[in-house]
């Protein structure tokens, strides 16, 4: 019977590649048949049945792809195909019904839901993410309750794109947020030279573009499928309106961030990454987000030091304040650099302001949570201190030449 089977699912793809659409739709549909279960057969099933313009029955067919796939422990797929129905004009109530029931698969149960919501998280800290690698578990969706897992899901749109297609261009705005269902993608960024140059691949399961979602600004990268792409995507204008009725959408979308932008750092930079894997958790749960305006002084120099900062979306300024009113510009910090330490290693009043040149985004972890997390580990804060101590000399020598530093020789 196996056999068989894949004899016919072999036969399905050949008549699908010469174009004979009819013909592997009635060999995808035995094979169906045999193996109601097989989700793949049922997403083809599916989509044949929609590019023949059979709407009713490509509605049911995606009804049951979206079934199939959640039974098979594959939520994005699962999403997406029943995102389908709205596309298809399916009827409120097959969409209602088949939403719900991923809902009940995927989302919050009510008990944890309500645990969840009554948790309130004090000014400027984020709202705790469940583990994402729990089994079933789908980033943002599987952390609200089931009323706004349903709401959110109604506002997603399935988008495709061909090889060589990009999803969306670096520089340009962003105003939505992108999870990769099928297919694979390159993140290219674009070097100070003008080059551009890949960063790493976007695969079936990853999210990207959250950063759109928290605050409005140029894309950081960008994106290229390099093989057909099938892509969720959620707005920023959706998903406000949907956070009106249900305010949790908007804790968990910008915790997701938070972690996502925590977890880059603990892993990306030098000195952090040596923590433990309890010591980044325990790190993590104590970064906030802070959006910052133009001209902000996020730090005054000769004031004394009250966090760590990293810059996520934006641009910093540090300025040397010398007698008579004469300042020197620093190396400007950009998306990435961390700035602030030095106070805090060295118990020293600041050595540079730092202004916003730009509104921004930034994670900063306040001078207690920075002692007890970095400094309590003998290894990381000797390593610490000798950057802070050649970083004050670089500042000296800059105070008597009063020349500018070129990006990357000073961090303050």
């Amino acid at each position: 019977m196996a056999d068989t089977r894949g004899v016919s699912r072999e036969r399905a793809v050949q008549l699908a590649s010469e174009g004979k659409l009819e013909a592997a739709l009635a060999e995808y549909q035995g094979v169906a048949k045999a193996s109601p279960d097989d989700a793949d057969v049922r997403q083809k099933v599916a989509e044949l049945q929609e590019w023949l313009g059979h709407q009713s029955e490509a509605a049911t067919a995606y009804e049951a792809a979206a079934l199939a796939w959640a039974k098979s422990h594959q939520p994005l797929r699962a999403v997406a195909a029943c995102v389908a129905l709205s596309r298809l004009g399916a009827s409120s109530t097959a969409k209602g019904h088949t939403a719900r029931a991923l809902a009940e698969r995927f989302a919050l149960a009510p008990m944890a839901a309500a645990a969840s919501s009554g948790a309130a998280a004090a000014p400027g800290t984020m709202a705790p993410v469940p583990d994402a690698e729990a089994p079933g578990a789908l980033p943002i969706l599987s952390h609200l309750s089931r009323e706004a897992f349903v709401a959110l899901l109604e506002v997603l749109d399935v988008r495709a794109f061909f090889p060589g297609q990009a999803v969306v261009e670096e520089g340009t705005q962003g105003a939505s947020m992108f999870a990769m269902v099928e297919g694979r993608a390159d993140v290219l960024r674009t070097l100070e030279g003008g080059e551009r140059k890949s960063a790493g691949t976007v695969a079936p399961g990853d999210f990207f573009g959250e950063l759109a979602l928290v605050s409005q600004g140029p894309r950081l990268a960008t994106v290229v499928a390099t093989e057909r792409a099938v892509l969720l995507e959620l707005t920023r204008e959706r998903m406000e309106a949907v956070a009106v009725r249900y305010p949790q959408v908007g804790a968990v979308v910008e915790a997701f961030y938070r972690r996502r932008m925590v977890e880059n750092l603990l892993r990306s930079n030098p000195l952090l990454s040596k923590l433990t894997p309890e010591q980044k958790a325990a790190v993590s749960r104590d970064f906030q987000l802070r959006t910052v305006s133009a001209g902000e002084a996020l730090l005054t120099q000769g004031q004394p030091g009250d966090a760590f900062y990293v810059v996520l979306r934006g641009r910093c300024t540090p300025w040397l304040e010398q007698p008579f009113g004469r300042r020197v510009a620093l190396a400007e910090l950009r998306e990435g650099d961390v700035f602030g330490e030095i106070s805090l290693l060295l118990d020293k009043p600041v050595s540079a302001t730092v202004c916003a040149d730009v509104e921004g985004v930034m994670l900063r972890l306040e001078r207690a949570a920075f002692e007890k997390h970095l400094l309590s580990q003998p290894g990381l804060k000797g390593m610490l201190m000798r950057m802070g101590t050649e970083r004050l000399q670089r500042t000296a020598q800059a105070l008597a030449s009063g020349r500018v530093l070129h990006d990357g020789d000073l961090r303050v």
